[in-house]
């Protein structure tokens, strides 16, 4: 397929007739606006899945410890005191020697504060400052408060940075420099764009944050994302079996089976010919099959989390072999994909299958120990709201998904988007990554339930015979093949920690990669870019920090040191294979009508 190309973001200060097509996306917007809203209030809304109780506990523990602290609060005074005359005394001597207030400074990777505004004019440079200092003393004193356990106290951190990170100042016209020099030089015609802006993603957007994070006009799935050239040869319920086209006249005589997540679309594993791992691996020489899922309605409420081992992985192994002819394969997992792949490698192993030859999981958790921020999602009272509205409708709506996924990083995955779309009035950038995330999935009720329970609130996976699927008890312990993990060191979802310390239930030999960056960015890194680097210590017996501290740096992306690793398994050369060619026909070309829906 030929690559389209992605669309270029006119400069909206240049752009001619600007105010009456903004007020013309005003009219328009603001009555369909008005339309659906009469409409909703005429029909029944889709259930909440937040529980307002689970946020409040905390903050009425947090109130009747201080309480009882007096102690605490007038140390929180103290530091009050003693931070304001540091700002003040600052001030003072900024304004003499005409140099920037510094008390205090952003966090490394805050961009809120970036223009030099903030630090060339003294008034911005003050409310940065008291801003920045607020919020630590804020932070400070709830630390402080003695007899939190570690879930609570960790709530009231979180739903308070909320607070703290919608006040901050960047977020406002008059107090932040950027948008007031734009909105000066513009006449305000920023402002104009903003609210056409606004109104437009309140019209067509969907879930609590509808606000665009890429250009929906920039990227096509089947085109310009999506676009390795492969075939749909089987399909389920829950998923479509790609099978992808080689480029190499042999073949490793393995296939390699890719599990992606299904809270997102697998295309994440091939955003264009630049950045696809899936076109990596088919130029490496594997015969690569990837599953599609589904995006589930209602109809699929009762598929459990064994229905997306059984109909995925299993049915496409069974599905492989009447492709190709073989038997034995290697599997790749991604995310929540693996944590699905060391289930179904446990639940083999108790069953003496051993079809599977290795496994490489791709920022993927067996131990639940400690999910970071997520943690603030995942209790008694947000689970069972959680599950009524799931009981109501059949899923949960990919879309509260992504919201508690970006509120994990919400400066970054939030308030910038605020400021450039309503503030600044800008059109948002192309982005592939960002595409990808607004194109959430649904997860259906009993699945998203058994997967909440069991892994996150309980941990039981990591318990020998703690879970049960398809009425076999599985212990990890029991897989002995070779497994490789890549895990990214700030990676806020799945924390590399936690990856690490879930390969070590394991019972094979593990090869355990630390890449740089994020989530996505730590895994999705061409080797052409030369980006992050990466750290690898061949004893994996070691605790997290020893195996950090004992490290060797690389520099660039991992991906050559998997080919390395991978080749071990291949089991020979053999000619290329086609879609068609053996007991399977191919349905339609890839990527598929599941990732189309």
């Amino acid at each position: 397929m030929s690559e389209k190309p992605v669309k270029t973001t006119p400069n909206p200060e240049l752009e001619p007739n600007v105010v009456p097509r903004s007020l013309m996306r005003v009219s328009i917007h603001g009555s369909n606006l008005l339309k659906r809203s009469i409409m909703s209030r005429l029909q029944r809304r889709s259930p909440n899945p937040v529980s307002i109780k689970s946020m409040a506990k905390p903050f009425v523990s947090l109130t009747g410890k201080l309480l009882t602290q007096p102690d605490t609060l007038v140390l929180a005074q103290v530091r009050l005191l003693r931070d304001t005359t540091k700002f003040c005394s600052g001030l003072v001597s900024s304004g003499i020697r005409n140099k920037p207030l510094d008390v205090i400074e952003p966090e490394r990777g805050d961009g809120r504060f970036r223009d030099p505004g903030w630090n060339d004019t003294m008034a911005f440079n003050a409310i940065k400052q008291a801003y920045l200092l607020t919020n630590r003393w804020i932070m400070d004193t709830i630390n402080d408060v003695r007899g939190m356990d570690k879930h609570t106290r960790r709530k009231v951190r979180f739903f308070t940075s909320q607070m703290t990170d919608a006040l901050a100042p960047s977020n406002f016209v008059l107090s932040n420099p950027e948008v007031l020099r734009t909105t000066v030089q513009t006449r305000g015609t920023n402002l104009l764009r903003g609210i056409a802006n606004l109104l437009r993603d309140l019209d067509e957007g969907s879930g609590p944050m509808p606000f665009r994070m890429s250009d929906p006009d920039a990227f096509t799935v089947g085109e310009n994302l999506a676009n390795t050239p492969g075939d749909v040869v089987f399909q389920n319920e829950l998923m479509q079996l790609i099978q992808y086209k080689p480029t190499t006249d042999t073949v490793h005589r393995r296939p390699l089976l890719v599990i992606p997540p299904w809270i997102n679309k697998y295309y994440i594993l091939d955003l264009g010919e630049k950045k696809s791992f899936i076109r990596y691996w088919v130029e490496h020489g594997h015969t690569v099959f990837v599953i599609s899922w589904v995006n589930p309605g209602p109809e699929l409420a009762h598929k459990s989390f064994e229905d997306y081992m059984l109909d995925g992985p299993i049915a496409a192994m069974d599905a492989i072999e009447q492709a190709t002819g073989e038997r034995e394969l290697n599997t790749v997992g991604y995310c929540i994909g693996g944590t699905l792949l060391g289930c179904t490698l446990a639940w083999l192993a108790a069953r003496k299958d051993n079809r599977i030859k290795s496994a490489t999981f791709l920022n993927s958790m067996l131990d639940f120990s400690d999910v970071g921020d997520l943690e603030v999602f995942i209790d008694e009272d947000a689970v069972s709201k959680l599950e009524k509205a799931m009981d109501k409708q059949g899923y949960l709506e990919g879309a509260s998904m992504a919201t508690a996924f970006n509120m994990l990083r919400a400066n970054g995955l939030i308030w910038s988007f605020f400021v450039n779309n309503y503030l600044l009035g800008r059109d948002t950038a192309p982005f592939d990554l960002l595409y990808w995330n607004s194109d959430a999935t649904r997860m259906p009720a009993a699945m998203h339930s058994f997967y909440l329970r069991n892994m996150y609130m309980h941990n039981r996976l990591r318990e020998p015979g703690g879970i049960e699927l398809a009425g076999t008890p599985i212990d990890l312990g029991k897989v002995k093949i070779p497994t490789y993990f890549a895990s990214a060191i700030e990676d806020h979802i799945a924390p590399w920690v936690s990856c690490y310390k879930g390969s070590r239930y394991l019972g094979g030999p593990v090869r355990f990669v630390l890449g740089g960056s994020g989530h996505i960015a730590g895994i999705i890194n061409p080797p052409d870019r030369k980006k992050y680097g990466y750290r690898l210590n061949d004893d994996s017996n070691l605790e997290p920090d020893a195996w950090l501290s004992g490290a060797e740096q690389f520099e660039g992306s991992w991906w050559p040191d998997w080919i390395a690793w991978a080749a071990k398994f291949g089991g020979g050369k053999v000619k290329a294979r086609q879609a068609g060619e053996g007991n399977l026909t191919v349905i339609e070309p890839a990527p598929g009508a599941y990732v189309q829906n």
